[in-house]
């Protein structure tokens, strides 16, 4: 069968144990329809970069599931019935990721990004911008036209 990945993003105002309700809910509509749900993760409230339904804050849950395409198909038609989810994102895997996701792991036990200073660009040492008198390109900014009032 093929593998899912689900997130789904609950109203602010539903209780931790409501939201994880929600979790076991749509899990047994996969489990009824033929599928199954691998694993499960609640990674709580967070903030939201715009507001949804008048909301800032939703409770986010990661759903890996191994189904047939009509079980997600459900799923999915159940929870944008559902009042109580407002988005819903499901992509198909080649395999799922080992372990708990990105969401859950601690920033220390994430993998070091490094310093700012080797990305390039702007980020080591700082340049410094030649000015319009230096430039071969253009001339003095007096032989330029000018577009507002006339230069007395």
């Amino acid at each position: 069968m093929p593998l899912y990945e689900h997130v789904f993003i609950a109203r602010q105002d539903l209780s931790n144990t409501q939201a994880e309700g929600l979790i076991e809910h749509f899990s047994t509509v996969l489990a009824d329809n033929g599928g199954k749900v691998v694993e499960n993760e609640y990674w709580g409230v967070k903030t939201m970069a715009y507001k949804i339904n008048k909301n800032r804050k939703g409770h986010y849950a990661f759903l890996k599931s191994d189904a047939p395409a009509a079980a997600v198909q459900e799923m999915e038609r159940l929870m944008r019935l559902h009042d109580d989810v407002m988005r819903v994102l499901t992509i198909k895997v080649d395999k799922h990721a080992e372990g708990v996701s990105v969401q859950m792991q601690k920033r220390d036990e994430r993998e070091d990004r490094g310093d700012r200073g080797d990305r390039g660009g702007f980020g080591g040492e700082r340049r410094e911008r030649p000015s319009f008198g230096d430039r071969p390109d253009r001339g003095d900014r007096g032989d330029r036209p000018s577009f507002g009032a006339p230069r007395r």
